[in-house]
């Protein structure tokens, strides 16, 4: 791919840096507690000392997605047992999801590791995929989200501001645990990065796709680490959906279609947690073409055919869920 893609993309830190101080202003109404290390970096917890409720994790997830995404609270998710769900409308979907909200850089230290999402990642620039979409950001402060139940040390902050360029005072870090409903709510919000990433793992050509929409239950946390590891991919895998918009040829939108749901992968059929033990607790061993929504739909945006494939498995999300 060209990097002509990012030719016209805007700043993912420029437009989600007032989502950011609109966060820290609402801490309190947001059952999210803010304090600072020792060297400067602002931390927002987003459920390890306090509750981080779901519409904190409604505006993580906005703030995830560069400032570049609408998410809304609905009431259709598919399944009648468990009707309440989350809507993703990604502005610049390639951009905001990939160029943002995909959690692609590993950070660690010693006993503490986590993977890093959000606008940071355009600064650093360290990732294959930002660099084959030629996008680099540039500002003067950043923040980045870890799915952790730890407070990151004061390493991992000086190691991600001197990647990103900025200070250390200038770094912001939103910790969110699969335990809270902050937590859950911001993973299902990646409905539509999981399809993003798994048409550019597919090799469709990116700049094809040009809008999309996705739609998935909200777990509820598991109580502990891998209870809600398990759920809230379980979400997406078997109660995901999404809808595509491509600039392609038919054929392109229809084979697209039926490549991306979950129940391609070898993997599919049983919960998420389960799957993750049979293969020792190794993601690198998990089937990728596994991580997707479950049901799909591609439009070409040319010709107005739409193709649709996947389906929602009702039984293994009520397991799941623990219903």
């Amino acid at each position: 791919m060209n990097e002509s893609i990012s030719a016209n993309w805007t700043s993912v830190n420029a437009s989600c840096n007032p989502l950011v101080e609109s966060l820290v202003a609402d801490a309190q109404a947001l059952q999210l507690e803010i304090s600072t290390l020792s060297n400067g970096t602002r931390i927002i917890d987003a459920g390890i000392n306090c509750n981080g409720g779901l519409e904190a994790g409604r505006l993580i997830g906005e703030i995830c997605m560069g400032g570049l995404a609408t998410i809304t609270m609905g009431t259709n998710s598919g399944f009648d047992n468990w009707p309440w769900s989350v809507n993703v409308h990604a502005k610049t979907p390639v951009l905001s999801c990939l160029g943002s909200q995909y959690a692609g850089w590993s950070l660690s230290h010693e006993k503490f590791f986590a993977l890093g999402s959000g606008p940071g990642r355009a600064l650093a620039g360290k990732e294959e995929v930002l660099k084959e979409f030629g996008y680099k950001d540039k500002a003067d402060k950043t923040v980045i989200v870890l799915e952790t139940d730890k407070f990151p040390p004061l390493e991992i902050a000086e190691k991600v501001a001197k990647d990103c360029g900025i200070k250390t005072e200038d770094l912001t870090f939103i910790l969110t645990p699969t335990s809270s409903l902050a937590g859950v709510m911001q993973i299902a919000i990646r409905v539509l990065e999981v399809a993003m990433h798994k048409a550019h793992t597919l090799h469709f050509p990116m700049d094809k796709i040009i809008d999309g929409f996705g739609v998935t239950p909200v777990s509820p946390p598991g109580g502990d680490f891998m209870t809600g590891m398990g759920r809230t991919n379980d979400a997406i895998l078997y109660g995901g959906m999404v809808h595509l918009f491509v600039d392609s040829t038919d054929d392109e939108a229809q084979d697209l279609a039926e490549k991306l749901p979950s129940n391609t992968s070898s993997d599919y059929g049983r919960p998420f947690g389960e799957i993750f033990k049979s293969y020792d607790f190794d993601f690198f061993k998990v089937d990728p073409m596994l991580f997707s929504p479950a049901k799909v739909t591609v439009t070409n945006a040319n010709t107005g055919k739409s193709f649709t494939a996947g389906e929602l498995n009702k039984e293994l999300l009520t397991t799941s869920f623990g219903l």
